[in-house]
């Protein structure tokens, strides 16, 4: 799991509850946007794996996915 989602919770939850001080809501905006980018770079390490092959073993695997593997090589 990302460290970061903890406090990302935490601030959520003072946020519904009592309200955030302008630190809290600068912190809370600053930790959400590394999460997304760690997301984000999961994703794309996954997507950039990836492989299609066909029921006949034909490997059809769209263009743009081939493209983006030979950029990240």
């Amino acid at each position: 799991m990302i460290k970061e989602l903890d406090r990302i919770n935490q601030l959520a939850k003072k946020q519904r509850e009592e309200g955030l001080t302008n630190a809290e809501k600068v912190e809370q905006q600053v930790l959400r946007e590394d999460y997304l980018r760690q997301i984000r770079g999961q994703v794309l390490d996954t997507f950039s794996g990836l492989t299609v092959i066909d029921p006949l073993g034909n490997d059809v695997t769209p263009d743009k996915v081939r493209d983006f593997k030979k950029e990240g090589s």
